[in-house]
């Protein structure tokens, strides 16, 4: 089985709040970068980083479902503006 994973790098907020297990989506902007990146894709990871140093911190986690909707504000969602929204699952150990 092919495993398809997508790499992210992500701010130090977002990365220790999905770390923790606290946010559970990850959103990207709807714009044509994203949507080359994400639209008729099957993604079974995303692999996320801590910025972009040498030694950034990372770790995998699995990927639940993509689709656009609403985000969560708290989560770094823009306020009443769609986005793609990647519904996160298990961490790997």
């Amino acid at each position: 089985m092919l495993m398809n994973i997508l790499h992210l790098t992500l701010k130090k907020k977002w990365f220790d709040m999905i770390l923790s297990g606290v946010k559970r989506e990850e959103y990207r902007e709807i714009k044509p970068y994203w949507r080359k990146r994400l639209l008729n894709k099957k993604f079974s990871f995303i692999h996320f980083r801590n910025g972009y140093a040498k030694d950034a911190l990372s770790f995998t986690i699995e990927v639940n479902g993509a689709y656009r909707g609403l985000g969560i504000v708290e989560w770094g969602a823009p306020a009443g503006k769609e986005v793609f929204i990647l519904r996160l699952g298990a961490r790997n150990k």
